[in-house]
């Protein structure tokens, strides 16, 4: 246990120095195009997967890959960990995250996000606020993008299930994309507020996109089924 902390000290010393000099040094980014801080957000993923290989043993699996079709997705995927935000920016060609509009008001990194073109959510404006979101990732899914919802809308422990969010079926109502649920086993490696990080594999599972003309009930029932079964199967 002795090691797992030592590495753990070492990843987390990494972890937020080098994103705390990669938030600061990306200021004068905010004046160019959005692509370039996309470029730079790409470069710190792998820089991140790379920490966790050389600090904590922990290597990164995806499987399935194939499951996610070109151009505008919603992928609903799995939130055990801090790793999952990280995660799909180095593995879509232009993502779109949904997040809570706290996260993009702190300074700075709330302007990256929003040079991003991320979509906020405020949870607690109720009916006005989830139009909001809905007509901004119908505009997100007209230039083509891959929109990137946690349908419990936290992270949650291993082995557990916070209730998935009606938010994600107003989405897929509305843009009618096709939608690839994302089951993944990193909680147990990268645990919700752990300074822990424990050596492994993080698994990544891309499922098949679900069947289309699912009604709203029925999409989010089938995304609950498929996305924890596949992640209780992993743990």
């Amino acid at each position: 246990m002795m090691i797992v902390w030592l590495r753990s000290l070492l990843f987390n010393l990494g972890f937020y120095g080098f994103t705390t000099v990669t938030v600061l040094t990306s200021l004068p980014l905010l004046a160019l195009p959005r692509g370039v801080l996309l470029w730079v957000l790409r470069s710190y993923t792998w820089i991140v997967e790379a920490m966790l290989r050389v600090f904590c043993n922990i290597r990164v699996q995806v499987e399935g890959a194939e499951h996610i079709p070109p151009g505008a997705v919603l992928i609903v995927s799995k939130h055990g960990s801090a790793f999952d935000t990280v995660f799909w920016l180095n593995r879509l060609p232009d993502p779109c995250y949904i997040m809570k509009i706290e996260l993009m008001r702190i300074p700075v990194w709330g302007w990256m996000a929003r040079k991003c073109e991320m979509v906020g959510v405020d949870r607690a404006g109720g009916g006005a606020a989830l139009k909001k979101m809905v007509r901004e990732c119908q505009a997100a899914a007209s230039a083509g993008r891959q929109i990137v919802i946690y349908p419990e809308g936290t992270r949650a422990a291993a082995g557990a299930t916070e209730p998935y969010q009606p938010g994600v079926a107003a989405i897929a109502g509305v843009t009618k994309l096709p939608v690839v649920p994302v089951a993944t086993n990193s909680a147990l490696f990268w645990g919700r507020n752990s300074f822990l990080k424990f050596p492994g594999t993080i698994r990544v599972k891309i499922l098949p996109p679900l069947e289309p003309g699912l009604s709203r009930a029925a999409l989010m029932t089938r995304l609950e089924e498929v996305i924890e079964g596949e992640t209780r199967a992993m743990l």
